[in-house]
């Protein structure tokens, strides 16, 4: 079924946004965790929104929630909530386009943790084209001067593990998904995209009462910048949860790589930050991977 590749470019692009915008919030008096949370505040009533008007819509019964549901929902929403903590504090280290790309290594543990975690194996075509892109990335986040650092930098760690837990939250949301079944695979996304916002924006909201006083007062009173980052954030994973629910995760990730593609695009258009004209080569290595994992798995 090929309907996941455009759901997945949609979710790639739609996410770029959000960052985008988030890195704004950054500039503009919030916190990293106030940002981050701007991410799910205003989500968590969208996404329950979608999911009881796909539910009354559809005429679908809600889906049981079981405890492996729970688990990996949970794993999974976790994982991203930590993951956006630490792209946005990369956002003050390095430009946007490098805070981005240090992301990137997650489609290579993607893969590994799906084979280990679900049991959803890569073909050896499929990895070499995961890692054809993942050679592109780091080929962009050492032209952009990533790599200057050394590869022990607060930069470098801060992003590597920011693309395993992306990782880890991608195999939660895939795992959330199947346990779903046999619900229609929109519902499902939908389903376990309203449960784990829900779950995310009361986590965040008791970390910043309890870390940062006086941080969620400022989160709301920016809601009209704020609302933004939730709804762009909202569309983005539900079009990442619908993708997981029919595809491989690491295939869906390894194709959502084209958002470094995005990236540079707003990095160049939008914050007017310079790019070399050696990551042409970068760019070219990423979609050549991506059109080499559509044609695979056409």
């Amino acid at each position: 079924m090929t309907l996941w590749i455009p759901i997945t470019l949609a979710a790639a692009a739609v996410q770029t946004l959000r960052f985008m915008l988030q890195k704004r919030l950054k500039g503009e008096g919030l916190s990293v965790g106030g940002a981050t949370f701007s991410r799910f505040l205003f989500g968590a009533p969208l996404a329950a929104l979608a999911a009881a008007v796909t539910l009354v819509a559809t005429g679908a019964a809600f889906p049981p929630l079981t405890p492996a549901f729970w688990a990996f929902a949970l794993a999974g929403g976790a994982a991203q909530v930590a993951a956006t903590y630490m792209t946005v504090a990369l956002f003050g280290l390095r430009n946007f386009a490098v805070g981005v790309v240090f992301t990137k290594t997650e489609t290579v543990q993607v893969a590994a943790f799906s084979a280990l975690l679900l049991g959803e194996a890569v073909s050896l075509p499929g990895w070499g084209a995961i890692l054809a892109g993942l050679a592109g990335v780091l080929l962009l986040s050492w032209q952009t001067g990533a790599a200057r650092g050394g590869m022990l930098s607060r930069a470098t760690i801060y992003g590597v593990a920011a693309g395993g837990l992306f990782g880890l939250s991608a195999i939660g949301y895939r795992g959330a998904t199947l346990e779903l079944a046999p619900a229609e695979f929109f519902t499902r996304a939908v389903v376990t995209l309203a449960c784990v916002t829900f779950a995310q924006s009361l986590g965040m909201a008791a970390w910043l009462v309890w870390r940062e006083p006086g941080e969620l007062p400022r989160v709301v009173a920016a809601w009209r910048r704020t609302i933004w980052v939730g709804v762009t954030g909202m569309l983005g994973s539900l079009a990442w949860f619908t993708a997981f629910s029919l595809q491989n995760a690491a295939y869906v990730r390894a194709v959502g790589q084209v958002e470094i593609v995005f990236t540079l695009l707003v990095s160049v258009l939008v914050f007017r930050e310079k790019l070399t004209l050696r990551e042409g080569a970068g760019i070219a290595l990423v979609i050549g991977s991506v059109i080499a994992l559509v044609l695979l798995l056409r």
